[in-house]
């Protein structure tokens, strides 16, 4: 892979498994040195170890994005030792229950809405500062089909989604006249430990897998990307406008 993305510094959440882990790899591979942020050590691990092996670095963080304090500390650590990051791909997710909304407790409810949400929240206000360092700072979060189809069963997750591409739309408004571009990806069904546990019944060798996917996520964090507030859709391959309900 040419190395578009050489000297740049890549923030990647939820690193190590799925679309993030594979994204991180395409990232170091594309020329990038990673800050990879996961809650799991042992699958931020394999991932350093993939990356090495690539010929490429990462930084490791192990870190609960609920930690909103985590977060800022992380970002003064970045500031710190890189004065700058280029690229925050907004990754980590989490499905929540799978329930009529009447039958779901409070708890899971947060619990959604802290990891999909409020984390992203929170990366934002600690990493604007260090994305707006940046000659061409990209940052691309990763939401759902659900936030439009709005499903039943799957309330908590599709509000969630809903909520992120409507922090994602307004930073990017905010953001418009400066360097910084901000972008959604919507994978569609993917195969990844998420998805086999939300639909167990399906089968996964008929999903494209995460490497598939990555490669249309590493595009959207280079310089050379001019779009804003826009979101790519990987099922069709298309890059969309948001307009208003008809």
């Amino acid at each position: 892979m040419p190395q578009i993305l050489a000297s740049r510094i890549a923030l990647v959440t939820g690193a190590s498994r799925g679309i993030g882990y594979a994204t991180a790899r395409a990232l170091a591979k594309a020329g990038a040195h990673v800050v990879a942020v996961a809650r799991t050590q042992g699958g931020l691990e394999e991932l350093d170890d993939e990356i090495r092996k690539d010929g490429g670095s990462a930084t490791l963080v192990p870190l609960n994005l609920t930690d909103s304090d985590g977060i800022a500390r992380l970002g003064a650590a970045l500031h710190e030792r890189h004065g700058k990051i280029d690229i925050l791909v907004g990754n980590a997710g989490v499905a929540g229950p799978s329930s009529p909304l009447g039958h779901i407790e409070l708890k899971p409810w947060n619990d959604v809405m802290a990891v999909n949400v409020t984390a992203n929240f929170q990366l934002i206000r600690c990493m604007e500062p260090l994305l707006r360092q940046s000659d061409a700072g990209r940052a691309v979060f990763v939401t759902s089909g659900a936030a439009n189809k709005a499903s039943a069963y799957v309330g908590p997750y599709a509000a969630s989604k809903a909520a992120l591409e409507a922090l994602a739309r307004a930073w990017a408004q905010e953001t418009a006249s400066t360097n910084l571009r901000v972008n959604l990806f919507s994978p569609g069904p993917v195969r990844t430990k998420m998805r086999a546990i939300v639909f167990p019944g399906e089968d996964p060798a008929t999903l494209d897998t995460p490497e598939q996917v990555a490669e249309f996520i590493v595009p959207m964090c280079a310089p050379d990307w001019n779009e804003t507030g826009k979101l790519y859709d990987y099922k069709t391959r298309t890059l969309m406008s948001f307009r208003a309900p008809s």
